[in-house]
Parts: C-alpha cells; structure tokens; sequence
C-alpha cells in the first residue's frame, strides 16, 4: 500500500474526515429532532403540504435518504481507503488493482513475449502479423519525427528507409542508436575557416568531394584541416562518431548553399532520445526487424 499518505497527512485526513462526518450527524439531528419554541412558528407559505419557513423541517423522507448514505460511507470507509492511512478492510488501492493486472498480463503474454525478444530478425520479418505490430510501434513512437513513410522530414530527421546511416547501419548499431539514443554535435567553424569565404571554399568543396576535380580545388586545404579528422580524407564519414557521409547524395539536413553553410558555419546539434525506458525488449526487437527488413 506504497500509494498511502503518510502517518502525519494520514493523521489529519482522518481527524477532517471524522470531525466532517460528526458535525453533519450533528446538523441532521438538530434539524429533525432538536425541540422548538412556539415562538418560532411564523405564518407564511407551505410547501410539499408541511414545510413552512421556520416551523418544521425537511420532509422525513430527506432524512432517511441522507441516513442511508451515511451509513454507506461508514461502510465504505471500512473497506476501503478513504480515512488517512488505513488501508480498508478488502486493501484496495488502483496501485495494487495495476501491479495485478500487469501481473495477469505478464502470466498469460510473458511468454510469448519473450520468445518474441529472443526471435531471429529474419524470422520476425517473414511474420505478417509480427510486422503489422511492428509498424503500430513505429507509428506511434517514431513517426511524429521520421514520418508515417519513414523517408525523414524538414531537413531535420533522417531516412530510415535508405541504406545511409549516421551511427551505422548494422542490426547492432541501430539497437543501440533506438535503445540509447542519439547525440551528434557538429560545431561551427566560421572563424576557424576565415569567415564566410573558407565556409563557402569548404562548402563548394563537399559539394565534390569524392571527384578528380576535387584534388586541386581551393577548399581542399582547409577541409584536410578542419573536416578530414572526423569525416575522413575521402568524406566517407565515421559511424563510431556520428559524422555522415559527405561524399554521396544524402543530406540531412539539405544541400542547398544555405543549408550548408549552416551547417559548417554555425553546426549541427541532432538528439535522437533514448527509447530504452519507453519501449520494452519484445518492443524494439520487433521495431528493429521493421527497420532492418
């Protein structure tokens, strides 16, 4: 019964609640048998046939009716919690009505739960109904970011559907990148490059990098410099960093000159957040089968 007040907050919801609950006895009582005065008749309408302002009270029935509901609340108080920090006598509480019905779950599903999370890829992948299941987990847990076609959207969230990934591509790699999450930073070299001219010398550079004419091409120097340490000399990219490929014809965050100088002068911060605490085992083995099909 972890979901009780404690025994100080307990203590003063049981003295509210008792005191409440003796001051309307108390009220009821006084309206229906307290004796009264002749002086206390006073002349004027009548309602429901006996009750006339300040000479008699409510009708009986009223009095039965709150009676009863008295006495249901002191019942229920006694089965359940409801007076501070007494559990009741049946000890319900929602957190235990939840911890059973995920106990319920885990006995009847948990098995073949597991075997899910144990199951080879291709195995999951060759199951219809596995992937229908898998495809609700990514509409409901990715899509928002990557889209409901998983080809990325607003120059901002990666394509999942291609053979280009930042982290790596490997069944491995993209668990962890679901499990963990993601962190890329991607800092500006605008003063390092010599202001707006070394960026867009850079940036002209990527654009051909890879290519015969990008040998003696003017942004080489400062590429070599500045970009070869994480992106390599051929622009291949290093997954173990998080730094793309440079030299095919993906782009995240786009290719227009605005975008990347951008991204060279001022950088890039990409955050994919970890989903370990989110999603269960037999969750991301099925998302990771949807990804790796």
């Amino acid at each position: 019964m972890t979901d009780l007040p404690s025994d100080f907050w307990g203590g003063w919801i049981a003295i509210v609640t008792i005191v409440s609950f003796a001051a309307l006895g108390w009220l009821i009582f006084s309206i229906y048998f307290s004796p009264r005065s002749p002086e206390e008749e006073t002349e004027g309408p009548t309602w429901d046939e006996t009750l006339k302002e300040g000479s008699e009270p409510a009708p009986m029935w009223w009095f039965w009716f709150i009676l009863a509901l008295m006495v249901l609340t002191v019942l229920y108080l006694m089965l359940y919690p409801g007076l501070g920090s007494y559990a009741g006598a049946l000890r319900w509480s929602q957190g235990g009505r939840l911890d059973q019905s995920m106990q319920d779950y885990a006995a009847e599903f948990g098995g073949v739960r597991t075997l899910v999370a144990e199951a080879q890829l291709s195995t999951l992948q060759s199951d219809p109904p596995m992937m229908r299941s898998a495809q609700r987990i990514y509409d409901r847990q990715c899509a928002v970011c990557h889209g409901y076609d998983a080809a990325g959207q607003a120059d901002l969230f990666p394509n999942l559907v291609d053979d280009d990934w930042q982290w790596g591509g490997t069944a491995a790699q993209i668990e962890q990148s679901i499990r963990q999450g993601r962190r890329a930073v991607m800092v500006g070299w605008l003063e390092l490059l010599g202001g707006k001219v070394g960026v867009q010398r850079v940036a002209d550079y990527v654009r051909i990098i890879g290519t015969e004419s990008a040998t003696a091409h003017p942004g080489r120097t400062q590429y070599m410099q500045f970009c070869a340490g994480c992106h390599g000399v051929d622009g291949a990219g290093n997954a173990a960093l998080g730094a793309p490929n440079l030299a095919d014809d993906v782009w995240l965050y786009g290719n227009s000159d605005a975008a990347l100088h951008e991204s060279i002068a001022v950088g890039r911060n990409g955050v994919m957040p970890a989903f370990e605490g989110r999603l269960d085992d037999t969750q991301i083995r099925l998302l990771l089968a949807w990804l790796t099909r």
